[in-house]
């Protein structure tokens, strides 16, 4: 089992909840996501025209669990000291078990209900060349091919990453799948990658970046332009302060003017409680779905400098923080009291387990629609 990326994630997740979200201002923040959802859309999502997945919303996905049957052992689901199957680290409890990442029927499920929420690029989480998560791309990639997805890259906080090293992974990563169909690459910007790089304020000097501009869109996680020599774009990954009024109409003219790309990351909720005792980030409840759709309003509201480039979703699959719109069952293990989507967007029981691929999927038709205007 790997803890350290979780916890080295949500050490930045609390401190960047600190200062932008505290008890007070998340209760007005789910007061206005009820309003907002209320007013601005039906509660139940109705069934609309599939459309194409769309290569303008990106997806945050962990391929990092594993299990005994596959892995050998378990990979994550343990975290906060816990056994799986039935007791994993998380507060909700995926309807397709505790999986492992490297099993081609689950990889197969993800990618249909990744087009069934109509995100067509997943941003895949790698901690550096030859590790586990790399070596689950070649999975990932044929099994994204197969329905018509893209896969982009999450470079995390590897131990000795600097912006050297992320250069030569950039060149890694390209060399050894950038011939791949599913590889990422945007026709709007000179059919080059995409590399999100989290926490990205770790290093100070980003020069060497420059050697491969004509290559990659290297994206920063910060809404300070202060921050961003060097990269071609700005993302936030935070779906806690993206529901708290998130002042963004300046990071979006900057990337604008200068060329960049804007890729604000909203998301359903978060709660990390059973992941990591005694953790002190604020949860941000989802309130039946009204906090996903107030941060979809934050992310296409004029106000906030939209439509964006890009909408980046935090996350697919990220348990361990409950920020995933994966499936959860309806009817988890009785080992421990799991949360449940039921009452999300009105859906009960099994009903409710694809509630938010499927709200997903109406906010991505409502953004490519604002985007072409």
């Amino acid at each position: 089992m790997a803890q350290s990326p979780g916890t080295r994630r949500r050490t930045f997740l609390t401190a960047a909840a600190a200062g932008a979200l505290g008890a007070g201002a998340l209760a007005a923040a789910e007061g206005r996501a009820a309003a907002a959802a209320s007013a601005d859309a039906p509660r139940t999502p109705a069934a609309a025209p599939r459309l194409a997945p769309s290569r303008y919303v990106h997806i945050f996905y962990y391929p990092w669990y594993g299990s005994p049957a596959v892995n050998g052992s378990w990979r994550h689901w343990p975290q906060g000291g816990l056994t799986p199957p039935d007791r994993i680290g998380s507060d909700f409890y995926p309807a397709a078990g505790a999986y492992d990442s490297g099993d081609r029927a689950v990889v197969d499920r993800h990618m249909g209900w990744l087009a069934q929420a109509g995100t067509g690029v997943l941003v895949t989480s790698w901690w550096g060349q030859g590790g586990y998560e790399d070596q689950r791309v070649p999975l990932l990639l044929d099994a994204a091919a197969a329905r018509g997805l893209k896969v982009a890259w999450h470079i995390e906080p590897y131990a000795g990453r600097t912006a050297r090293s992320v250069v030569d992974d950039i060149g890694y990563l390209i060399q050894r799948y950038g011939g791949h169909p599913a590889f990422y690459r945007d026709a709007a910007h000179g059919d080059r990658g995409a590399y999100y790089v989290f926490e990205s304020l770790r290093i100070v000097d980003w020069a060497p970046l420059d050697q491969v501009a004509d290559r990659a869109i290297v994206l920063a996680q910060t809404t300070d332009v202060s921050k961003v020599a060097h990269f071609g774009g700005m993302y936030t990954y935070d779906a806690i302060a993206a529901g708290n009024n998130p002042q963004w109409a300046g990071p979006a003219a900057y990337c604008r003017d200068h060329g960049m790309v804007w890729a604000p990351s909203i998301g359903p909720g978060y709660i990390d409680d059973r992941a990591v005792p005694g953790n002190t980030t604020p949860t941000l409840e989802r309130e039946d779905g009204a906090t996903y759709d107030l941060e979809w309003n934050n992310a296409l509201s004029p106000a906030n400098g939209g439509p964006p480039t890009w909408v980046s979703i935090t996350s697919f699959n990220e348990w361990h923080e409950g920020s995933q719109i994966e499936p959860a069952a309806s009817a988890p293990p009785t080992a421990q009291s799991y949360r449940t989507y039921s009452g999300a967007y009105g859906r009960t029981g099994a009903a409710a387990e694809t509630a938010y691929l499927d709200r997903t999927a109406y906010w991505v038709a409502r953004f490519e629609a604002a985007r072409r205007r």
